[in-house]
């Protein structure tokens, strides 16, 4: 389905096509992941200017139609993610139909370091990531994108206005100590 679709298209990138502008590279990703280049709509209304832009809004995941539409609650909640996480209508807008039936969103990666993941793709959502990027020690100059299992899809070194030096370090803060560090530290 649509998970295996974004895996796919993201094993499709090379490692030119990602080690390009930081924005093209960035549009590349978020074409993988099955979701539209939005950043003239209002946060929750679909827009994608956040998505793989920050630390923490890392992770492609896929999800069937009315899944997108959970909320961070109940005693099942991800730590440190807003409780009313109301992203549907967001996800439908931004999401591209060609990837197959559901939505796309880049979630949010932090918890990913637990055993199993307690991240909003793993318990919000109840789906796995397509895909992971983890910007890669010691200078975060380049980045992995790695499936659910930690497994190297593609990597990268773009160039130009990257995410904060402090974004892409607290990035693979997040990851450490999991399966998703390994190919970054390869």
């Amino acid at each position: 389905g649509r998970m295996r679709a974004s895996v796919e298209r993201a094993k499709s990138l090379t490692a030119d096509e990602l080690s390009v502008e930081w924005e093209d590279a960035r549009k590349r990703l978020l074409w993988a992941a099955g979701l539209r280049d939005l950043t003239d709509v209002p946060p929750g209304q679909g827009y994608t200017g956040h998505a793989f832009n920050d630390y923490n809004h890392c992770d492609a995941t896929c999800m069937l139609g009315d899944v997108a539409h959970n909320l961070n609650d109940g005693q099942d909640r991800v730590a440190g993610i807003a409780v009313n996480n109301r992203l549907g209508p967001g996800i439908e807008r931004a999401s591209l139909p060609e990837l197959g039936v559901g939505g796309s969103w880049s979630t949010c990666t932090n918890g990913c370091n637990r055993e199993p993941p307690r991240d909003v793709a793993h318990v919000q959502f109840r789906s796995r990531v397509a895909f992971k990027l983890v910007w890669c020690p010691p200078t975060f100059a380049s980045f992995v994108l790695v499936d659910d299992a930690g497994g190297l899809l593609c990597s990268g070194t773009p160039r130009g206005a990257l995410p904060a030096l402090r974004e892409r370090q607290a990035n693979f803060d997040v990851v450490r100590g999991s399966k998703y560090e390994r190919e970054a530290i390869r």
